[in-house]
């Protein structure tokens, strides 16, 4: 936002109610498109050349479902705790947007395929709010115009790239439950970890694979009665939804406090100016002229099918943060940030498991994994501009083998960490890190004999130290175990610490 625009936040708008419902699409992750087998992934494709007849809207085409989409639908109701309908039908919405090749698009209005759901966010206090989710449906995606010469002051006209058009699309509708942009951002968080986590979509806003429509009104606090909304659209990240939504309030909050009224319309973020803008009045229903598809039959779902489906979901965000929490004692900041990603949560359990099974130390190998995986391998990624975890060059089991030397202390920290280095510049996910430290010149020398000689000479080189030791001033060995590294600088100092003291306790002749 410009400095110029005053935040919502600034000002106290405490006798007004805001109500915020979300309708997010979502792209769905199948090879082909939602009515015909033409690829889906138009990402870097030449522009117009994933199409066919019936995503170009041809006269006499009939469109054929896509059983996968079905899947990946009926699998986001479920993790969103939705009802699952057994009977559903699509839809033709009709409306005359340039984007649309058939004119219409294929949709579910009355009777869409999950309903009545809901999930949960977390809020600032430790507590939980419930947000309901009114529907999940199918869709198809629309084609991709880009408009030229609007910025530039030039020659301005708009090109089209049918590529995305006919893409699966699930479109979440969120009830209005939402009351405030933070819960917004919080809500919009949650529903695209879910559909990562479930593997059904990229979650990418900044692509448009993920998308969000806010609806907002404000109204007297205590007013029965919803105020009129305002609809903003071309928010591409959860940023610009929060600030978005920040926005309306202060313009919303200042009419109604000046006497005018809040028009039903539909607006757009203007990212580089921090504001919205009127585009067009808001579209009731039916202004779109549903009516059934006449090409597509009904679409039937048995309570067997839907029970084998929720059979193979994972284990979802919040379930598994608990878990994390109750199994390995990790503070609930800590497991959510493990949980953030499905990749990331599969690969600490990956290397807490291959650390061990005693019940006993499962804090500890909690507590060493989250700390290389969210500190030490987390700098190496970000510095490799890599997404995710999933992209390592380190493998679960290089991390537990690289944990386990520095638990059985033949690593120091800082050697430990020049071993994650390597392995990972080594880039070769099946080296031993036992191997390598030792080629290295990293493991640490504790071998009991070498390390007593050593502390015999130490001792003798410094009779000054071992006396002020002897006579109570036991920090001294700090500096002793230095004289040992200085001879040896892969002595291990607790180790070292040990073998001096067992000689100065010892009796003098």
């Amino acid at each position: 936002m410009t400095a110029t625009v005053e935040r919502a936040t600034e000002r106290d708008y405490s006798d007004l109610e805001v109500t915020i419902g979300l309708e997010v699409h979502s792209q769905v992750l199948t090879a082909s498109k939602m009515f015909c087998a033409c690829s889906s992934s138009y990402a870097g494709a030449a522009p117009n050349t994933h199409v066919c007849p019936i995503c170009l809207g041809m006269p006499g085409v009939l469109p054929v479902v896509n059983q996968q989409a079905v899947v990946a639908v009926i699998k986001t109701g479920l993790a969103l705790n939705c009802q699952i309908a057994t009977w559903s039908k699509f839809d033709r919405k009709n409306y005359p947007y340039p984007d649309l090749m058939k004119g219409y698009q294929i949709s579910q209005y009355d009777l869409p395929i999950c309903y009545q759901g809901w999930l949960e966010i977390d809020l600032p206090d430790g507590g939980t709010k419930r947000l309901g989710i009114t529907r999940v449906h199918m869709e198809e995606d629309t084609a991709k115009l880009t408009h030229v010469g609007r910025e530039r002051g030039g020659e301005q006209y708009t090109i089209m790239d049918v590529n995305r058009a006919g893409v699966p699309l699930m479109e979440i509708v969120g009830e209005p439950d939402i009351s405030s942009p933070e819960e917004a951002r919080q809500y919009l968080m949650r529903v695209r970890q879910i559909v990562r986590y479930l593997g059904v979509s990229t979650g990418n806003m900044e692509e448009g694979s993920f998308r969000c429509d806010a609806n907002i009104s404000l109204r007297p606090r205590g007013q029965q009665e919803y105020g009129t909304r305002a609809e903003v659209k071309n928010m591409n990240s959860f940023s610009a939804v929060f600030h978005a939504l920040e926005y309306e309030i202060k313009r919303q909050g200042d009419l109604l406090r000046s006497g005018q009224r809040v028009v039903q319309e539909t607006r757009g973020w203007i990212e580089t100016l921090g504001i919205t803008r009127s585009q067009r009045s808001k579209e009731e229903a039916n202004d779109y002229r549903y009516f059934p598809e006449p090409d597509l039959p009904a679409l039937t779902v048995t309570d067997g099918y839907v029970a084998e489906l929720r059979a193979t979901l994972p284990e979802l965000p919040t379930a598994r943060r608990n878990r994390f929490v109750s199994e390995y004692g990790l503070e609930r900041e800590r497991a959510s940030q493990l949980t953030e990603s499905r990749a990331t949560a599969d690969y600490f359990e990956a290397v807490v498991s291959g650390l061990g099974s005693d019940p006993t130390q499962r804090s500890e190998y909690g507590r060493q994994a989250f700390n290389w995986i969210t500190n030490d391998l987390a700098r190496l990624l970000h510095d490799d501009n890599l997404a995710g975890i999933e992209e390592s060059k380190v493998s679960d089991r290089q991390l537990v083998g690289l944990i386990r030397l520095l638990l059985d202390r033949k690593l120091n920290k800082g050697g430990a960490i020049t071993l994650l280095e390597l392995l990972y510049a080594t880039a070769d996910r099946t080296a031993d890190p036992a191997a390598l430290a030792e080629r290295e010149g990293l493991l640490l020398s504790n071998d009991s004999n070498a390390l007593a000689v050593m502390a015999q000479q130490v001792i003798a080189e410094n009779p000054d130290l071992a006396a002020k030791y002897r006579s109570g001033k036991l920090t001294v060995v700090g500096a002793l175990v230095g004289q040992m590294k200085r001879l040896d600088k892969n002595v291990d100092s607790a180790a070292a610490k040990d073998a001096l003291e067992t000689l100065l306790a010892a009796p003098t002749l």
